[in-house]
């Protein structure tokens, strides 16, 4: 019983870190918050592998998941953001575009919880992944200008709910074995988050974005594969064209 209620522990947990992610940006330790989002990334990629090797899969732990990601993942960093760069801006701009974030994120899960996706890929940029591009964002706000900022925010937003396919690197899977030594490798993480949270957030944030920038390539590459086979049958069609006419 307790073996199969460890994959919901793991999600509770991701829960929990949205939660603190969300109380230290409102105490203004903005880096420790992002840290506290990534480090929900890392429990929430494991609660799927350890339901998996357990063989403690449920619809009850799917539900979970999605409503803990809906606050580890979409309303945290959108709080984070808020309180870092749009505090003192516009409020009705402010609002908005906070809280387009989460109501993108929303959208999301809910499509990833009644559309079954193609085999590999996740349709659209996943919440969490999302999430912690926004969250290690906002560190970058005495660099890059409100209106930047504003406009990322919304192209990660778009980048949910759009078409675009993105590799699903949680079908990878977990020993058995590797189960025990997974708190472990949680509690590892947060001590370096919490020893090294400026310099480990914006670490993270180059592969995040590039994981998010690689959907976008991928998509790119299958509209011209599109267009080019579309080119392709036009000039087909009207070399035939041409040939019956040359026949009359």
């Amino acid at each position: 019983m307790i073996t199969k209620s460890i994959p919901n522990m793991c999600t509770l947990g991701n829960l929990f870190l949205g939660m603190i992610a969300i109380l230290l940006a409102v105490d203004g330790k903005y880096s420790l918050a992002a840290i506290m989002v990534i480090v929900a990334m890392l429990l929430d990629g494991l609660d799927g592998r350890m339901a998996r090797a357990l063989n403690a899969q449920s619809e009850f732990g799917k539900e979970l998941d999605s409503l803990s990601d809906m606050i580890s993942f979409g309303v945290a960093p959108a709080v984070i953001m808020y309180m870092v760069a749009f505090h003192d801006a516009n409020s009705a701009l402010a609002w908005t575009v906070t809280a387009i974030f989460p109501m993108c994120g929303a959208l999301r899960l809910a499509r990833f919880n009644v559309r079954p996706g193609v085999p590999g890929y996740f349709t659209g940029l996943p919440i969490p992944a999302a999430g912690g591009v926004l969250a290690t964002l906002s560190l970058f706000h005495n660099e890059i200008s409100l209106l930047y900022m504003s406009i990322a925010m919304l192209l990660v937003s778009y980048l949910m709910v759009s078409s675009m396919r993105y590799p699903n690197f949680k079908k990878v899977g977990l020993p058995k074995k590797a189960i025990w030594i997974a708190p472990w490798v949680v509690i590892a993480a947060v001590f370096l988050a919490v020893k090294f949270p400026d310099q480990l957030s914006k670490l993270i944030f180059v592969p995040l974005v590039l994981y998010a920038l690689y959907g976008m390539k991928l998509n790119i590459r299958k509209l011209s594969r599109r267009r080019g086979r579309e080119r392709d049958r036009s000039n087909q069609e009207e070399q035939d064209d041409q040939y019956r006419h040359s026949q009359r």
